[in-house]
């Protein structure tokens, strides 16, 4: 079991129920509902400076979850960033998205809520 998280850019607000619907189609691969945005981008390259992606974590470190917390590969396209993490490290994991999130002023979705959190509420 993981902990997951989705920060996306869209054109519009969105509710905690459209959110989870869109949560749904990212899972799925179906990436119309988010835009791409430079800011997914960004978020994605600070988030990854601090917790590198699976596929680059050398072996010795492949079971360090405080180097890299993710339980599967990062699912993203320029509009969306989806993570799951082990739960040992959820709450820190939540802390960097909301506050990277914040400071892109991207969305960020809680499928364990199903809550959409926006930067300034």
């Amino acid at each position: 079991m993981s902990f997951d998280l989705g920060v996306w850019h869209t054109t519009k607000r969105l509710t905690d129920v459209s959110a989870d619907e869109l949560y749904a189609d990212l899972c799925e691969e179906r990436t119309d509902g988010v835009a791409p945005h430079p800011a997914v981008d960004a978020f994605y390259a600070e988030l990854t400076a601090r917790y590198p992606e699976l596929g680059s974590v050398p072996d010795d470190r492949i079971d360090d979850s405080d180097y890299c917390p993710w339980s599967c590969d990062l699912n993203r396209s320029p509009g969306h960033v989806l993570m799951a993490c082990v739960w040992s490290q959820a709450q820190a994991v939540r802390t960097l998205v909301w506050n990277l999130a914040t400071k892109y002023r991207l969305a960020m979705f809680d499928p364990q809520e199903g809550r959409i959190y926006y930067p300034g509420g």
